[in-house]
């Protein structure tokens, strides 16, 4: 049951970070970058958590626990006016991406 829990807090971040990534794709906004970065390293963090939670349960469930608050992202910009549930769930944006070059990454 715990490597169960430690896997399904692992996928949801996993999730979560893939919707950043393609946030930032579009919008170009730093603190979606900054979050998908935060979320690679936290689920990272949580694998390791869910592997060690085969051996030790309660040792590893405290590092899914750890992994969850480096996935803690931070305020972020406004990037959904008219969207519904499922878009923001799958990280559709209303907003159209920045002009930027390439040089300022």
């Amino acid at each position: 049951m715990y490597q169960e829990i430690a896997m399904f807090a692992y996928f949801v971040v996993l999730f979560l970070t893939l919707r950043d990534v393609r946030i930032f794709k579009r919008t170009k906004y730093r603190s979606y970058r900054k979050g998908a970065f935060k979320g690679l390293a936290a689920s990272s963090f949580m694998l390791l958590g869910a592997i060690i939670t085969e051996v030790k349960p309660d040792f590893g469930l405290l590092i899914v626990l750890l992994g969850l608050f480096i996935n803690h992202k931070g305020p972020r910009e406004k990037i959904f006016k008219n969207a519904g549930t499922l878009d923001r769930f799958l990280g559709k944006t209303d907003l159209p991406g920045k002009e930027r070059s390439r040089k300022s990454f």
